[in-house]
């Protein structure tokens, strides 16, 4: 097999573009695309002509070579990928460039946001000849969750910062960091000064927990502790009691794996990553030997990506455990639960990651600190269409932990002056327009993409295709005359409301 993709796979799909020989799927334009978990090369199609490895941001693409021991799995990962028949196209067709009917001056847009969704909306409107992009970030630096989302061991993960470092350098672009909209500028303002406004703004919140407990000192989010070793400046002052030899994590996604690992890893292997020193400080001074993740169902319905699983099983140090009797709940041929059957013990770990399933957190227990966590035990239920649910048991289980972290999902928040649905946690659009729920009609100027726009659903580079489909509907609206002339003549006069403003 000449070239696997890896676990460091961001779903850019720059390299199906490059690939001459369509060996590269799921594609954006076929369906599974959006739920796909990585990339997959087929071993019996690919020629080793290795187009795909330069294209790749976070060189995730290897000839298998060169693969380590740890990533020997990804050839299987691969090629079963292609063991079905699936129908495709006969070659992945390039995206026409967007094209502006002629008018007395270049389209100017201003984007709301510095992630993933952001840069590839700016990249996607650069592609116009002449086109500018005003970027607005309230962070003092830009990337968001590419940033403070990704954990810091995930080294080739981050390399999408340098493709996203070559977009902002781009003639035509503006990024000002440390604006806020609603504080800093209105969103009329931005308007008054340029053709349209994409919000690109990421899911800024988490989902809370709500049950007994869940306020004590000692709870907190997965995303705040994150965002605190990320050295995001929100969380710059927290902190985290890692004194207890227990942590439990509520929720089985990327994220709570990430949490987990970071916890348990020897902290001399993050030292010269991104890593805060201050959390860096306060993970040498840790007394937790064992982290245990909660799922409220069963292991062939875990949140996490194989890729995911397969990276922390392979953590150094690091003992990755379930509950035998718990794995004979599925007898269902699956690969993330293959995994996890072929798991087996380590000698002399330092530490252990217990991963538990059917299990709901009822409370949170504890005087002034967090003591324990009350979890109410589920059985699996099969449907009439095959599939499976919960059901409560009624049975309680009490697990002594003193941190406890809730990876339960990202939220949106509202945006000032934009409709809202709080059900969603996003922006109401159509494809990409912003839409005004109390009329059904788009509110004129104004869009959205990434996590606002379709919820926390997706990996890095499906804001890219996501970024192209509001483009697009901007476009359309441009070239139709649908979006109002600018008041202010020029955009440079923007910077003169925000004194101290500078561009980056």
């Amino acid at each position: 097999m000449p070239h696997v993709v890896t676990q460091s796979c961001c779903s850019d799909a720059s390299c199906v573009y490059t690939c001459p020989v369509n060996c590269i799927h799921p594609t954006p334009d076929e369906p599974d695309f959006l739920s796909a978990e990585m990339l997959y090369i087929d071993p019996a199609a690919c020629v080793d002509c290795g187009a795909c490895v330069s294209a790749c941001p976070v060189g995730a693409i290897k000839p298998h070579t060169r693969l380590g021991e740890s990533e020997q799995d990804f050839r299987a990962v691969n090629a079963d990928f292609y063991r079905g028949e699936r129908d495709r196209p006969l070659l992945a067709p390039v995206v026409p460039p967007l094209r502006v009917r002629e008018r007395a001056r270049p389209p100017r847009v201003a984007v709301v946001g510095s992630g993933p969704a952001a840069m590839y909306t700016a990249d996607e409107i650069l592609t116009i000849p002449g086109a500018t992009v005003s970027m607005f970030e309230r962070l003092p630096e830009p990337h968001g969750l590419a940033r403070y989302g990704v954990a810091p061991d995930h080294r080739r993960t981050r390399q999408i910062s340098d493709q996203f470092d070559t977009i902002t350098e781009q003639d035509g672009l503006a990024l000002f960091l440390g604006v806020e909209i609603g504080s800093h500028v209105t969103h009329e303002q931005l308007l008054d000064h340029h053709d349209a406004v994409v919000y690109a703004v990421g899911a800024a919140t988490d989902r809370r927990l709500d049950i007994p407990g869940a306020g004590l000192p000692g709870t907190a989010s997965a995303t705040e502790f994150v965002a605190w070793y990320n050295g995001h400046p929100d969380f710059a002052d927290r902190t985290f009691v890692l004194s207890h030899q227990r942590a439990v994590v509520i929720g089985n996604g990327n994220v709570a794996l990430d949490v987990a690992r970071i916890l348990t890893v020897d902290p001399d292997t993050l030292a010269g990553t991104d890593i805060a020193p201050a959390a860096l400080d306060a993970l040498r001074g840790s007394r937790i030997e064992e982290v245990v993740v909660a799922g409220r169902r069963g292991p062939a319905q875990s949140a996490f990506t194989l890729p995911e699983l397969l990276g922390l099983r392979d953590t150094p140090g690091v003992e990755l455990f379930v509950q035998p009797d718990e794995l004979d709940l599925d007898t269902a041929a699956d690969a993330k639960l293959e995994v996890l059957r072929g798991l087996r013990p380590r000698a002399c770990p330092s530490r252990r990651i217990h991963l538990r399933y059917l299990l709901s957190p009822a409370r949170i227990t504890g005087r002034d600190h967090v003591e324990a966590v009350e979890f109410e035990r589920n059985e699996l239920i099969a449907t009439a269409d095959g599939d499976v649910r919960v059901k409560p048991t009624g049975a309680l289980e009490v697990l002594d932990a003193g941190l406890v972290l809730t990876s339960i999902g990202y939220r949106g928040r509202a945006l000032p002056g934009l409709p809202f649905d709080q059900a969603t946690g996003t922006v109401p659009h159509r494809g990409g327009r912003v839409i005004d729920p109390d009329t059904g009609h788009p509110v004129p100027g104004t869009y959205v993409a990434g996590w606002i726009k379709r919820g926390p659903t997706g990996f890095i580079g499906t804001n890219k295709s996501c970024a192209r489909e509001t483009v697009t509907a901007l476009v359309d609206d441009l070239n139709a005359g649908r979006l109002a002339t600018p008041a202010a003549a020029a955009p440079g006069e923007l910077p003169n409301l925000l004194p101290g403003l500078k561009s980056r």
